[in-house]
């Protein structure tokens, strides 16, 4: 089954706070003593500790339920539960398309499993898998916006598989089948596809099968060669492997054209030991083994093992060769040595590290999306090749500027990007609308789409930017990282961030704190390598002398005699903290746990100044599932003036286009455009003019009050105002009302918070909130890190 988990780094790549991932990391598994690296790819190492932490911490597991209708009062429950209850119920049953219109089934799939080929660890065990098909209905809903709920069936028999599965038909809008070995998968995914009304897909089959298949329609474009006259040897004839081969001759390739080989070499008729899924695909050929099948073979695919394919064997493939190494974690052949030996080969792996992944991630969230918005009752072979022609266009098609810098997709068609990167925003509507539409022109949709313009346009809707590119964010953090100071190390929460800040790879954690306090925490949070962390004492550090004539040359005329200055370097931690960072032994700070952001501030402002003509404020984003609101200036400055309430309007609209949004400014006041008429709006109303005067290339309004400004019925009394839609950024009158306003929202609006981010410093600064848990912290030092803010 090593086959089946090409793409399987999605789950890493997808979760920047460390899903459990499937590949390289979980294959290591000999590294189970308690803190050891799971994974020695240093872009993707983290620990199993910090991997158990991950899924125990919050809450046990990754998924919740959430109800979607108001539970306020007696007669919500009334309504939800008895008696408004029975309306719906005789809907349904007196028509069952009903369901779709009543209830979640039309947007729930059932992530099933029964642990027997637990990402290529083998059978484990269904209790096992649930960690796995828990960050599989994550996927779903991070990038399609579909409800998953994960069911794990604690039997190999696949007539009991299939049976429990069959009867839970009315429950769910699709199935989707994991890591179930073969050849029962085979049996299973058939026999419920007979059985059954709904899409049913075995991902590790079909998900590698639609994403190869468009990297090879577009390899054979760049290299001018039709489907129908290349030569093709598979190596490997699991359940991966067969359906790709399977998918690319539906696509066009000739069967007489295909060699499939397995252990024992080609599969031919009339061979030993071949069960009726690989004898579909024997053919007579002379060849007697891999190496002589791929003499003058124009494509290599392979899903079999480490090294299966030898340079010198590529060496002998027809020009221009097409391979594709997707065994994981380690490929039949690295890219360099095949580049070595031919140079024009185009290459694909199942790894994130090169160029061409094969990742599911691309696939599966956005077929079960079409397949759903039309109540289809298959995943049929059209409709999967609608898929990967799809998924292949997009590929061609020309990265816009935007796209390329808000998600980090730094290529354009050619060699070395045949496959579109995973966070591509535009897959979601591209590949969920040719779904879509292979399913109503072949018959197996129960309802149309009749705008799909209309449809693409609320599919872009579903999703919130921001989550894809924070994730660019993490990965951009790996790929420089930085030396970053945590101020009060001595602290658990903080601890624990710093730990996850190394093990993941975004840089270096500097611990400010008492050794031995330090050291003692770091033993109790079950770390083995406590030396290999670098603690900074102020009691003992060599800079001290350094940092003490530093400090008292800025304070020395602001009433700070020398003792003042070498008591607050020996004792207060933000201060030498900040010092670390102003003598270059750091290049960031993190802190706030322990003080007020007020106090924080003034002592790291004892040190850092804001960068050259720059006003530090704060930025508070709050995320919902389909919006990202920005909201400023929630932390310094008490009233700002027009200049520099226009300041912060321009360079909070810079950081919401660094996580791409298009900002639409919204200055807020009590008053809209002059009601009610109050002695406070002249400033706002000036900040309103200079950014006119400015020609700023944002869309910006105000005075407004928040209905005004956010909601869209409100809007529409005021037909002059220049927002195009709500806003989502929010610039705050003075810093009463901003406070407030964050941490009320933070307390009860039910979104994710980041922040406040503190922009403005000539170093990367950033305060978290005294309540702060590790993954906040750790947001804050990567966005720090990565230069997204500060």
């Amino acid at each position: 089954m090593a086959g089946c988990v090409a793409g399987r780094e999605a789950i890493r790549e997808a979760a920047p706070c460390g899903f459990p991932p499937r590949g390289p990391a979980v294959r290591a598994r000999a590294q189970t003593k308690k803190g050891a690296p799971l994974s020695e790819d240093d872009t993707n190492r983290f620990t199993t500790r910090e991997a158990l932490f991950y899924h125990e911490t919050i809450r046990p597991g990754k998924i919740e339920i959430v109800a979607s209708k108001p539970m306020a009062t007696q007669r919500d429950l009334s309504l939800a539960y008895s008696p408004g209850v029975a309306a719906p119920v005789e809907a349904i049953a007196e028509d069952p398309a009903n369901a779709a219109r009543y209830t979640a089934r039309s947007n729930l799939v059932a992530v099933i499993s029964n642990g027997t080929a637990i990402l290529g660890l083998g059978n484990l065990g269904a209790l096992a898998s649930k960690p796995v098909m828990e960050g599989k209905a994550v996927l779903f809903k991070r990038f399609a916006d579909v409800d998953s709920i994960d069911i794990e069936l604690d039997t190999e028999d696949p007539d009991k598989f299939i049976e429990a599965v069959a009867l839970m038909e009315p429950s769910f809008g699709g199935i989707n089948l994991e890591d179930i070995a073969a050849p029962e998968c085979f049996i299973i995914e058939q026999a419920l596809r007979e059985r059954m009304n709904i899409p049913i897909m075995h991902d590790d089959q079909h998900g590698t099968a639609i994403i190869a298949a468009a990297g090879l329609i577009n390899a054979c474009h760049l290299t001018d060669r039709k489907l129908e006259d290349v030569k093709m040897v598979v190596n490997g004839a699991g359940a991966s492997a067969l359906a790709c081969t399977a998918l690319l001759k539906a696509m066009g390739i000739r069967h007489e054209n295909v060699i499939v080989c397995d252990r024992s070499g080609p599969i031919t008729p009339g061979r030993d030991n071949v069960d009726q899924w690989k004898s579909a695909h024997a053919v007579e050929t002379g060849a007697k083994d891999l190496h002589e099948a791929l003499k003058g073979a124009d494509i290599f695919l392979g899903l079999s093992a480490a090294g299966a394919l030898k340079p010198e064997w590529v060496e002998e493939m027809a020009d221009r060769p097409i391979i594709f190494a997707m065994a994981n974690p380690v490929p039949e052949i690295m890219p360099d040595e095949a580049k070595r030996v031919r140079p024009d080969a185009i290459i694909a792996t199942g790894r994130s590290d090169y160029p061409n992944q094969v990742n599911n991630v691309l696939g599966f969230p956005f077929i079960f999306r079409g397949a759903l918005d039309v109540r289809a009752t298959a995943i049929n072979e059209e409709m999967k090749i609608a898929a990967a022609q799809a998924i292949a266009e997009l590929a061609r098609q020309r990265v816009p500027e935007e796209v390329a810098a808000a998600y980090g997709i730094d290529h354009q068609f050619g060699t070395d990007y045949i496959i579109p990167a995973p966070f591509d925003p535009r897959l979601m509507e591209v590949v969920s609308s040719a779904v879509a539409k292979a399913a109503m022109d072949s018959g197996v949709a129960q309802s149309a789409i009749e705008d799909f313009d209309a449809y693409r346009l609320a599919l872009r809707s579903r999703l919130n930017p921001t989550t894809s590119v924070l994730t660019r964010v993490y990965e951009n953090a790996k790929g420089n990282p930085k030396r970053m100071v945590f101020a009060e190390a001595e602290e658990d929460v903080v601890l624990r961030a710093a730990i996850q800040f190394r093990d993941f790879g975004y840089g270096t954690p500097i611990l400010v704190g008492r050794t031995e306090k330090v050291q003692a925490k770091l033993k109790e949070l079950a770390v083995d390598d406590i030396d290999s962390f670098e603690i900074a004492n102020s009691r003992v550090h060599e800079s001290v002398p350094q940092m003490v004539d530093f400090l008292y040359k800025r304070l020395q005329r602001r009433g700070y005699t020398e003792r003042d200055v070498r008591r607050m370097v020996n004792q207060e931690r933000n201060v030498f903290a900040a010092l670390l960072v102003a003598l270059g032994e750091g290049d960031g700070l993190i802190s706030g746990l322990t003080r007020t952001f007020a106090q924080t501030a003034r002592e790291v402002n004892l040190v850092l100044d804001p960068k050259p003509d720059a006003l530090p404020f704060g930025i508070h984003l709050m995320i919902g599932k389909s919006h990202t609101t920005f909201m400023a200036d929630t932390t310094i400055n008490e009233r700002p003036s027009s200049e520099e309430l226009a300041y912060i309007a321009r360079e909070t609209a810079a950081v919401a286009r660094r996580l791409g949004h298009e900002p639409r400014v919204a200055f807020l006041s009590y008053s809209t455009f002059g009601n009610p008429s109050g002695k406070w709006l002249e400033n706002i109303r000036e900040a309103v003019h200079i950014l006119d005067r400015d020609g700023v290339d944002f869309e910006y309004e105000g005075e407004m009050a928040p209905d005004a400004a956010l909601n869209h019925k409100v809007m529409e009394l005021y037909p002059f105002s220049r927002l195009s839609a709500p806003a989502n950024v929010l610039i705050m009158p003075g810093l009463q009302s901003a406070n407030l306003s964050a941490k009320i929202l933070r307390e009860l609006g039910g979104n994710a918070t980041i922040g406040p981010m503190l922009v403005g410093m000539e170093k990367p600064v950033q305060i978290a909130p005294m309540t702060a848990i590790a993954p906040d912290l750790l947001t804050l030092a990567v966005l720090a890190s990565a230069g997204v803010v500060g």
